[in-house]
């Protein structure tokens, strides 16, 4: 398992250095789709590069949703927590030395943190927020575990994924700036500043209610019978 633990830091890391780095580095020129391509792209490409040795899971609530469904085994979770969040957190150190040793600290911004009121790209609601986390956790879960389903087509899945994550990323960057993900909601509201950290906790109950909805759709209505 030492194996899998580092593939999910390195895919974590890969998709907040990739996501976030588009983002935070190259925004203003690329644009929300831009954006939304970037991350789509870093969990395509370490799913067909580290699947094959952790699953490719990148995300605490990916963990928790393949748990829950009955494909990823409980005791396993919480290194795969800690491995991914440590991950996100290495990427985004990364990143606040590349733009803070150019323009200093002053020019981090929101650092492509997540947040609702305020704080939201689009000022939507913290209710707004907390439904849009929720169901597209529950869409892009939908999504990893239907994909790699023994029944689905082989060798495709991280192309569905991955395309789904540049989905849910159009529909949700005005509301959120996107989460899906604890782990990068994590990493990037460390260095935005305390007013992002203080709106932390819809970006970790949000994502893992919407996967745990997944799950349970999932074990209850589709998975497959022996």
């Amino acid at each position: 398992m030492k194996k899998a633990y580092l593939a999910e830091f390195i895919g974590t890391f890969w998709l907040v250095l990739g996501g976030c780095g588009a983002a935070v580095l190259a925004g203003k020129h690329i644009g929300f789709f831009g954006v939304s391509m970037a991350f789509g792209l870093t969990v395509l490409s370490m799913a067909y590069a580290l699947g094959h040795i952790s699953g490719g899971h990148f995300n605490p609530a990916v963990s928790l949703g393949l748990a829950v469904s009955g494909r990823f085994p409980y005791k396993y979770m919480p290194l795969y927590m800690i491995s991914q969040c440590l991950g996100a957190i290495a990427a985004a150190m990364i990143l606040y030395i590349i733009v803070a040793s150019s323009f200093g600290s002053q020019a981090i911004g929101s650092f492509a943190a997540n947040g609702y009121g305020d704080l939201s790209p689009d000022k939507y609601s913290p209710l707004s927020a907390f439904i849009c986390e929720t169901i597209l956790t529950c869409g892009f879960l939908l999504v990893i575990i239907g994909a790699t389903d023994s029944r689905a087509p082989a060798g495709f899945a991280p192309l569905a994924i991955g395309l789904c994550l540049v989905l849910i990323h159009l529909i949700s960057i005005p509301v959120t700036n996107t989460s899906v993900n604890p782990a990068r909601s994590i990493s990037q509201a460390i260095f935005a500043g305390p007013q992002y950290i203080g709106q932390l906790w819809l970006f970790i109950i949000a994502p893992f209610l919407g996967a745990i909805i997944a799950g349970v759709i999932y074990r209850s209505g589709v998975k497959r019978e022996p």
